[in-house]
């Protein structure tokens, strides 16, 4: 298993699984197996993922899946997931919307959180058991922020939601 995170808990047992396990007063126990990121304007500004992103996403990793979803609109995707633990999701720029919502409900939806900005996010925020808009560079989409349980600042402010916890719960707590 990887890295404890404070404040979090893991399923024990003789399976070993990734997950994060938060218990939110009012909200309910999460579960977390799957983190969802949207790659342009989420992770990355003009193509570009920064490294400390990078390092957050590798150490999320040890604890869950991380998928990165992308149209891959700079082209830079392959380049700039190559040293990252996640695996990277093309989507056809075509109906971007559609073919996000299709792979999210791959996973288990009550596992699986979803990060993003942009208007081809709005259903992903709606359908994961937690949605987390982030306003970045490039701004956030109004239908995606309103489909959100969680607005962020940053892609930093977004992840370290997850390594450390209890910022979780005393956001969304009741």
């Amino acid at each position: 298993m990887g890295k404890p995170i404070a404040g979090a808990s893991y399923n024990p047992g003789k399976k070993v699984e990734k997950m994060i396990k938060i218990d939110i007063p009012g909200w309910g126990d999460m579960e977390i197996e799957n983190i969802v990121l949207d790659m342009n304007g989420t992770i990355a500004t003009d193509g570009k993922i920064l490294p400390e992103v990078k390092e957050r996403i590798n150490v999320l990793s040890e604890n869950v899946k991380v998928y990165v979803l992308t149209a891959d609109t700079h082209e830079t995707a392959d380049g700039e997931v190559r040293d990252m633990n996640m695996e990277l999701i093309k989507i056809t720029e075509k109906d971007s919307q559609r073919g996000k919502l299709e792979f999210l409900k791959t996973l288990e939806l009550e596992k699986t959180v979803a990060v993003g900005n942009g208007n081809s996010d709005q259903l992903i925020m709606k359908e994961a058991c937690l949605g987390i808009a982030v306003l970045g560079d490039e701004g956030i989409s109004i239908p995606t922020m309103k489909n959100s349980d969680l607005v962020v600042k940053n892609i930093y402010d977004a992840l370290d939601l997850f390594l450390k916890p209890k910022r979780l719960i005393a956001t969304l707590r009741q």
